[in-house]
């Protein structure tokens, strides 16, 4: 993927020296399987379950010392997601406008480590990026993209990229009406709940394809990075996750869609440029 460096976003808000060392937890009943189990399910889920496990509530946080050398270290990192999160914001500038008559307000990126509260919640490390419509932020731990290169067979920049494009994805969705309309109906219907929730994920990773749209177009991308990008959303496919977690896969508690599911909403997305295109609550 081709991108400058040039310096820190003003939407990013970095915390990682201002979040919780994760000292209030404690899994001494938990072996080294089960806290992989359990960090697989949270993930999934977007909910911190190893408060179930613990005698102290995901607030009790201990504050870490600012770890000045990992900062450094992780900068080139920082840079990286600036850049993609200035582009794909850049280009919902225009396409929201153009399409959909809609002004696009900008969506702040939350850096944090191990623990950080947002209006949603802790923001835990365990629960893997996620988007906020409370406070319009998404909060994203550097860590999880060396778990999306080790753990989950997720390699290469634009596979990164793909995970803060789908967030904003989610931003989108709410700046369209769509996220709150979802959310009212899954209070009325809750069994229908899981359902709807996998329609919003799919539609944001159709959104984040839109931006690969617009990459493609200037030649910032090549075939080998929308194939980290594919293998990225495959990646983190229900059934992938829950068979890493379980050994079995149960498609009435997926959230966020199958790796196929995942993978074809993308490049519907990628293809097509258009919001038009990515009505998932229609198309199957």
């Amino acid at each position: 993927m081709e991108w400058t460096p040039g310096g820190v976003s003003n939407d990013i808000e970095d915390q990682r020296d201002n979040s919780g060392g994760g000292g209030g937890f404690g899994f001494g009943h938990l072996g080294i399987g089960g806290i992989l189990v359990v960090g697989l399910l949270s993930l999934l889920f977007h909910h911190n379950l190893f408060v179930l496990f613990s005698g102290a509530d995901s607030t009790s946080q201990v504050r870490s010392a600012p770890d000045r050398r990992l900062d450094e270290q992780e900068q080139p990192e920082v840079e990286f997601v600036s850049f993609v999160l200035d582009d794909v914001q850049k280009n919902w500038d225009r396409i929201l406008p153009e399409t959909a008559n809609v002004r696009y307000r900008h969506a702040k990126l939350v850096l944090f480590r191990n623990a950080f509260p947002s209006a949603c919640g802790m923001a835990q490390d365990a629960v893997g990026p996620f988007y906020c419509p409370e406070d319009e932020k998404v909060y994203l731990d550097l860590g999880f993209f060396n778990e999306l290169r080790t753990r989950f067979g997720a390699p290469g920049e634009f596979a990164e990229a793909y995970v803060i494009a789908h967030e904003i994805g989610h931003h989108v969705q709410k700046l369209l009406g769509i996220e709150p309309k979802v959310h009212a109906l899954q209070e009325r219907r809750p069994e229908i709940g899981n359902q709807l929730s996998v329609r919003l994920e799919l539609q944001a990773d159709c959104f984040a394809g839109i931006w690969g749209n617009s990459t493609a177009q200037r030649k910032i991308i090549n075939a080998s990075d929308v194939e980290s990008a594919l293998g990225a959303a495959a990646a983190v496919g229900d059934d992938r996750l829950q068979r890493m977690a379980t050994g079995r896969v149960s498609p009435e508690r997926f959230t966020h869609g199958s790796s196929a599911q995942r993978v074809s909403w993308f490049k519907r997305g990628l293809q097509t440029g258009q919001i038009s295109a990515c009505n998932t609550f229609e198309n199957r």
